[in-house]
């Protein structure tokens, strides 16, 4: 099973942006430090872009931070890339005739809705400034 990083990867966008001011913000900069390729980056981007987390101008390579680091939330930020995509997801593919497989899904998708409901609430109170401040404690 694969899992989506794209949330990691546009926090690690706009932190990048933010501690970068006067450096190379082009995708190919970003891409580097990212272990991936320009294309991603920019696909990302452009998610955090229509989502009014960033501003840019096609062909100049100073993206900029809409707001400042403060006003950004974890939440938006996955808002931004993965939608209304839930973080836990059932498997829809049980048999059919047989109890648990009809019930099980059913019973645990209302703990799913809870654990959405609380990893929402958490990430809204997480700015990307929290998230600078740890990386300031970190690399201090």
């Amino acid at each position: 099973m694969k899992y989506s990083t794209r949330l990691s990867d546009a926090v690690h966008i706009l932190a990048f942006i933010a501690l970068n001011p006067n450096g190379s913000l082009s995708s190919s900069s970003i891409a580097e430090s990212l272990h991936t390729n320009p294309g991603c980056v920019r696909q990302l981007m452009s998610a955090l872009r229509r989502a009014g987390l960033i501003s840019s101008v096609k062909g100049h390579p100073r993206p900029a931070l809409t707001r400042i680091p403060a006003l950004i939330t974890l939440l938006d930020v996955y808002r931004a890339v993965e939608g209304e995509k839930p973080l836990l997801h059932l498997d829809t593919h049980t048999n059919p005739e047989c109890g648990v497989g009809i019930y099980i899904q059913l019973s645990l998708q209302v703990f799913f809705d809870q654990i959405q409901e609380t990893a929402e609430k958490e990430m809204k109170s997480v700015t990307l400034q929290d998230i600078l401040n740890q990386y300031y404690k970190k690399t201090s």
